[in-house]
């Protein structure tokens, strides 16, 4: 007999944007709770774990860091197949990474459906920065509106909203798990379009912010 898994859910979400805007960076302060400054731009895709509880259900997360250089779309194309959500990430303080997320945006819609239930994050890093920013919270909260998108400023060297950026995408998913077992059968088997599932926001009540089993 198999053994049961280690999890109630199993999600992956891909990092996207621009080479140097800070995904590798926050994705090691987010399952090792660190910062190095002088990190090596991601070649290809690396790849982590962690898992977390999210309204009393333990969740596993795969988390893909994809390369932001043009020479590796082709690869990291391929891994956005089968992702439930995405987290878009441009420089706060470099107003051309933040005007290339539609770009980036477009990329993935060639390879993914981008359906009701997929999570899209979009996340200013390096707000940290306040003396040199090109792109204020307002401009970031209204492309992720536009996007679809939830909207989280973040500073990987401080820690700052890490944690919210990545336990928001975990929360969504969860609850439009939940919401897709609860759907009556009837309504797939009419053909009728998949009912609107609703967003839990950033700091809804609730939220379970501990992480534990990194890997």
């Amino acid at each position: 007999m198999a053994a049961s898994p280690e999890y109630d859910y199993l999600f992956k979400l891909l990092l996207i944007g621009d080479s140097g805007v800070g995904k590798s960076c926050l994705l090691t302060r987010f399952v090792q709770d660190a910062y190095n400054e002088f990190h090596v731009s991601t070649i290809g895709v690396d790849f982590k774990t962690v898992t977390t509880m999210v309204r009393g259900r333990l969740v596993k997360l795969q988390l893909w860091d994809t390369a932001g250089q043009e020479r590796f779309s082709v690869v990291t194309g391929n891994y956005y197949r089968n992702s439930d959500g995405f987290v878009f990430v441009y420089d706060a303080t470099n107003r051309q990474s933040f005007d290339h997320i539609e770009g980036w945006l477009s990329q993935v819609q060639q390879h993914h459906e981008c359906g009701p239930n997929t999570i899209k994050i979009l996340v200013g890093n390096k707000a940290d920065a306040v003396g040199s920013l090109q792109v204020s919270e307002e401009e970031g909260r209204a492309k992720a509106e536009q996007l679809g998108a939830f909207f989280v400023a973040t500073s990987a060297k401080t820690a700052a909203n890490v944690d919210m950026a990545f336990l928001t995408a975990a929360q969504n998913l969860v609850e439009n798990r939940r919401k897709q077992k609860q759907q009556p059968k009837s309504a797939s088997a009419t053909g009728s379009n998949p009912m609107a599932l609703g967003k839990v926001g950033p700091s809804g009540q609730g939220n379970e912010k501990g992480k534990c089993c990194k890997g």
